[in-house]
């Protein structure tokens, strides 16, 4: 089965990654292991099946030079973030976009699409001034279906500042505009023009489009996830932190994926490093020209 799926290509003609492999085997394993609880097997066999290590790419910067290398060649790392103000230049392209909100949202607090395509209006707290993440939209053949986020760690809540209490509270109303008596607190957040739930394969196209017309070096939408956990790591938050605004089930995780982003961190790293030996140095220096005589 897994030499067949393995021959496949994705819908954008691209080979099934070791990855997706990889979670194919764990959801059939953990079925397998249930059936072999039930007595219905004897063993499972998707327990000794090898499969190719899932390479984990590690987000990269759009500097100054990688960007002037793929305006000239095309050449593009695997999983880039762009800087705070491509970023910037990103979000007042999109002003104007019905949907600005959700990809403020997504830049700024790290939600997966499936996560941002699955709030309503009351997931928002506005006294607590929080989002409650507890579903999202999965894209099925029968259409879309609200479920479980993606692990237990995956519901959660996300602090939202003024800025963002207020983008939402102006895409509230201009939605209520929008559906008139159609609207409700239990309406998804984020909808087609005709009130319809957003496909979270459409938000992957529709950013993509953006991007492309906005001129700026290309990122995925889920990299806007990425550019969110290094921004907030940027700005002082501790790990912690960022480990409870994206999900994760492991600081590991976090820590492998996003402390090597941002170059500001490794020169604020280097600053700090360079004062305590420069300061440990001129101690020292004093230290020797007070014993000599005649100091």
């Amino acid at each position: 089965m897994f030499t067949v799926v393995g021959r496949r290509r994705t819908r954008y003609g691209k080979p099934i990654s070791a990855a997706t492999l990889e979670r194919i085997r764990a959801t059939l394993r953990a079925a397998l292991n249930e059936a072999l609880r039930e007595d219905v097997i004897s063993d499972n066999p998707a327990c000794g099946l090898r499969l190719p290590s899932p390479r984990h790419v590690h987000p990269v910067v759009w500097t100054p030079r990688r960007v002037a290398a793929w305006r000239r060649t095309g050449e593009r790392p695997a999983v880039a973030v762009w800087t705070i103000e491509q970023l910037t230049e990103f979000l007042t392209f999109v002003r104007d976009d019905r949907l600005f909100a959700l990809w403020w949202l997504i830049a700024l607090h790290g939600l997966r699409r499936a996560e941002v395509a699955g709030l309503r209006w009351i997931d928002l707290d506005t006294d607590r001034r929080e989002l409650t993440i507890a579903c999202q939209l999965v894209h099925t053949d029968h259409g879309l279906f609200p479920c479980p986020p993606k692990s237990a760690s995956s519901q959660r809540g996300v602090a939202l500042d003024v800025d963002t209490l207020r983008l939402l509270h102006c895409h509230e109303r201009a939605q209520r505009g929008e559906l008139g008596t159609g609207w409700s607190p239990s309406s998804p957040m984020f909808t087609r023009e005709n009130g319809e739930a957003i496909d979270p394969d459409y938000l992957s196209y529709r950013f993509h489009k953006l991007v492309l017309a906005s001129g700026l070096p290309p990122v995925r939408l889920h990299d806007l996830r990425h550019g969110a956990a290094t921004l907030a790591l940027a700005a002082g938050a501790d790990l912690r932190v960022v480990q409870g605004l994206l999900g994760h089930a492991s600081i590991v995780l976090t820590a492998d994926t996003y402390t090597s982003v941002l170059p500001q961190l490794y020169h604020d790293s280097a600053r700090a490093t360079a004062r305590l030996v420069l300061k440990a140095a001129r101690k020292s220096a004093r230290t020797v020209n007070n014993a000599r005589p005649g100091t």
